[in-house]
């Protein structure tokens, strides 16, 4: 049996593991795999021999390294699952504080002066971001994660991807421009939570015009069951129709309750019927209006929610 990594011990060592899942959810949008990409990590760690460990004189940073090209892999295939899923695929939504303080000191170092472009640092395992995410190519994800939240220089990311340094830091730009186009405005917390309190208000009393009046008219939702439960299997685009879509849902399910609970996106509503999570929905606002409607639905994406069990709709 190989011998235990020469690198931090009990919390830290904790820490570190945890730094890790926190990258790679970032990279892969569900924290099962993203445990998986880690596992994989740790797994070719101890499969060195023992001068080999002994040469590698920044464990953390190997361990990144190979994380990060286990998860450049996992999203290569990833790709072609995804185009056998079952409807929209949304990111796995996680409580508050799921990954607190993953990157360290590192995160924000090199983040742009403009607010716009800090957001890949704030929002770095929001909803939105990683819907973004799921746009690019696994090489320039991998690029932008690597370097805009966890500040890896552009030297020793091209040595992850297998890219050039001039062409590696043209994959983080690229990158960066696709996620400038999320919002057109950047939102404060206050104003955020405002958006999304009269949104939740609105759907608790079943008001159609509150509901409508909170929603951009250009709003678009998205719902993921996985195949598993029933979930709308094209966006749904406009205010009124997102309103009643949604308002429907709830009608259709009147011991489902709609449950305020922080997210990392920030305010979210919990669907909780008995005690039991059967749905999480996550929004993007802009300005004074909510732009984008997430809900997950999928079992499989809900089993990070403390105090909750999680069950079928």
């Amino acid at each position: 049996m190989g011998t235990e990594p020469t690198g931090p011990r009990g919390d830290e060592a904790h820490t570190e593991r945890r730094r890790l899942v926190g990258l790679a959810y970032r990279m892969l949008g569900t924290v099962g795999e993203a445990e998986d990409a880690v596992q994989e990590s740790y797994l070719r760690w101890y499969r060195l021999s023992d001068v080999e460990r002994a040469a590698v004189t920044n464990p953390a940073g190997w361990l990144t390294r190979v994380t990060s090209r286990v998860c450049l892999d996992v999203l290569g295939s990833a790709r072609v699952r995804r185009e056998q899923y079952v409807g929209p695929w949304l990111p796995e939504p996680v409580p508050e504080g799921t990954f607190p303080g993953i990157a360290g000191s590192t995160l924000g170092q090199h983040a742009p002066g403009d607010p716009l472009d800090r957001v890949v640092v704030d929002e770095s395992v929001s909803t939105a971001l990683l819907v973004v995410l799921e746009s690019m190519t696994p090489a320039e994800r991998v690029a932008l994660v690597l370097h805009d939240v966890f500040a890896m220089p552009y030297a020793e990311i091209a040595e992850v991807v297998g890219r050039s340094t001039d062409a590696t830091r043209q994959l983080a730009s690229s990158a960066r421009r696709r996620v400038r186009t999320q919002r057109r405005r950047p939102v404060d917390q206050a104003a955020h939570t405002r958006v999304v309190t009269a949104f939740t208000e609105a759907c608790q009393m079943g008001n159609l015009e509150a509901l409508v009046a909170s929603l951009d008219p250009t709003v678009t939702l998205r719902s993921d069951g996985g195949g598993v439960v029933r979930a709308a299997l094209n966006p749904i685009t406009g205010a009124s129709k997102v309103a009643r879509f949604l308002l429907g849902v709830l009608a259709k399910q009147p011991d489902v309750r709609p449950v305020p609970r922080l997210t990392e996106d920030g305010p979210g509503i919990a669907l909780v019927r008995d005690g039991a999570v059967t749905g999480v929905v996550n929004l993007l606002v802009d300005g004074d209006r909510i732009t984008r409607v997430w809900i997950q639905w999928n079992p499989a994406k809900l089993t990070r929610w403390p105090g909750l069990r999680t069950s079928h709709p």
